[in-house]
């Protein structure tokens, strides 16, 4: 079984002391986006998105207490209680870092003026500014702490899924902000807060899509040839049976860049012209050839 990606030679190993440099380097980068994106676009709009932050603009509209103060007031007691209901130090210095860096930097910079006041424009732009931020301090195998770990609580002692108890956080917060503010307002926290979601999807996973190509041949041993030789890339044989005959049916699976896909179907049809071809995406591609 051959490796699916170009033949390189072997990649230097990352020491330990660079690679906790470069993680913690993603959390402030991170909670720099995070905290910007709040200052400059969902706080003056008030659009409270779930999480803390969510809350804090909520606080901050109601009883005028700066929301820096707020999210320290949520961010650390859960961290504590994550740390004694759900075992141990689980979620690291890094967490930490973020639970206490996001709040430091929303207070640092509250004085700048919002770039805009426009509710719409501040939903989209603050939703894609926290995604870019929480998709860099995911990226580093850590988080912002917060409502994301009173979800893990509510998680284990109810049985709900995880994914459940963060909607019902953040919907109770953006239900909150409908009450307190207006429905509109509600309505463009919810468009933030999808706009977030998927813009970490984005950072995490990248624009670019490769593509997963699944070849049955009578001639599989010249296509993989053909693809080793014209495409430079592996070729990994998958065991397969016919459905109809229960005949042994071996499928040839190749990833490629999508500029690639072209040159893999012309091999395979000047081949076998009868191949049967599935070219399909594959949203992250890990290895020799494609991302570290």
């Amino acid at each position: 079984m051959n490796n699916n990606g170009k033949r390189r030679g072997l990649l230097q190993p990352i020491s330990p002391l660079r690679q906790t440099l470069w993680e913690y380097a993603h959390v402030l980068v991170g909670s720099v986006f995070v905290a910007l994106a709040f200052n400059l676009f969902l706080l003056p709009n008030r659009i409270a998105s779930g999480g803390v932050s969510g809350i804090s603009t909520i606080v901050y509209d109601v009883f005028g207490i700066t929301p820096a103060f707020t999210q320290w007031a949520f961010n650390i007691p859960l961290f504590v209680a994550g740390i004694v209901l759900l075992g141990g130090f689980k979620y690291g210095a890094k967490t930490l870092v973020g639970t206490v860096l996001i709040p430091l930097i929303v207070f640092v910079t509250r004085d700048m003026e919002p770039v805009t006041l426009d509710p719409l424009l501040g939903a989209l732009f603050g939703g894609i500014g926290v995604g870019v931020g929480l998709g860099i301090v995911f990226r580093s195998n850590s988080s912002t702490g917060g409502t994301d770990l009173a979800a893990q609580i509510i998680h284990k002692y109810t049985g709900l899924s995880l994914g459940a108890c963060i909607f019902i956080i953040d919907g109770l917060i953006v239900l909150t902000s409908a009450l307190v503010f207006n429905i509109e307002l509600a309505l463009y926290a919810l468009i933030a807060l999808f706009i977030t979601g998927k813009t970490i999807d984005l950072v995490q996973l990248g624009v670019g899509y490769a593509k997963i190509a699944l070849i049955i041949s009578e001639k599989q041993e010249d296509i993989q040839q053909g693809l080793l030789r014209d495409v430079d890339r592996g070729v990994t044989k998958l065991e397969g049976y016919g459905g109809y005959t229960n005949n042994k049916r071996p499928v040839l699976m190749c990833v490629v860049n999508q500029t690639e896909v072209t040159k893999l179907k012309q091999i395979v049809k000047n081949i076998d012209p009868t191949a049967f071809v599935i070219v399909t995406n594959a949203t992250e591609v890990l290895g020799e050839g494609f991302k570290k």
